[in-house]
């Protein structure tokens, strides 16, 4: 948790509601865990059932209010109707976290309509319907953080994700421009991007001795980022410590970049 370890806390966030989509595992996990720990109450979605509920079981029993919900992003009007529900059963939501994504791997030659259609749904589209929900909330609460979360992806010599680096791409578009329709409500929206970060699906599935070779031949600092890494530039940008703070791209790469 972010009070270990010597880490900072933010006052700010405690009793505040946040909102984070792809909440049951890897980096989304880590953020929900991380934004109760501060305090927050949580409410997340997922399409897996079975690590959300666990998740939310774990933090419960620390004492944490959270509540997971069962939701696929591609589908707006139920992403709507969680974000209702959660403002609903635990506060008006001041901190929002569009996480949910799918990096799985595509072949440009194989690339049609509806795949390409269903990677900008999973990757980008929802940002902007999440935003546009939490939106008149904030507003009337006084003001919020909205944190989408991009990918270095978009900026290094990566192939077969055309889709994905397509729509993380956007991310830092809809980011600069929600920033801009958003500020005289004193929302705030960030990106961060995070660069090779160590879930645990990366380590099943991408992490293999070639693959080290290119973290430390890129790297500049030499050990591998970490969930929390990242989390821990979440909390600050979601706290009223960075209230100047808006339209910017966080990077969390170890220097790849």
């Amino acid at each position: 948790m972010s009070a270990e370890g010597g880490w900072a806390t933010y006052p700010s966030l405690a009793g505040r509601t946040a909102f984070v989509s792809g909440g049951a595992s890897g980096l989304g996990a880590e953020f929900v865990e991380q934004l109760a720990g501060q305090g927050a109450r949580v409410g997340f979605v997922d399409l897996d059932v079975e690590r959300g509920r666990a998740l939310e079981q774990r933090l419960a029993a620390g004492g944490a209010e959270v509540r997971f919900l069962e939701c696929d992003v591609r589908d707006v009007p139920a992403l709507r109707a969680a974000i209702g529900r959660v403002a609903g059963e635990l506060g008006v939501i001041r901190v929002l976290v569009n996480n949910a994504a799918n990096d799985h791997r595509d072949k440009v030659a194989e690339m049609d309509e509806a795949l390409w259609d269903d990677r900008m749904a999973v990757n980008v589209r929802h940002h902007f319907f999440a935003a546009q929900a939490v939106a008149p909330g904030m507003r009337d609460a006084g003001g919020g953080s909205i944190v989408n979360l991009g990918s270095i992806s978009a900026h290094i010599d990566l192939m077969d994700l055309p889709g994905y680096i397509t729509a993380k791409a956007g991310v830092e578009g809809l980011t600069r421009t929600l920033a801009r329709e958003y500020g005289p409500w004193a929302i705030r929206v960030n990106c961060i991007i995070p660069g090779w970060i160590m879930t645990e699906r990366q380590l099943a599935d991408w992490v293999t001795p070639e693959a080290e070779e290119s973290i430390a031949r890129n790297q500049c600092l030499p050990q591998h980022l970490m969930p929390d890494d990242v989390a821990r530039m979440l909390l600050w940008l979601a706290a009223d410590d960075s209230r100047s703070c808006t339209a910017q791209q966080w990077v969390v790469d170890g220097g790849w970049m």
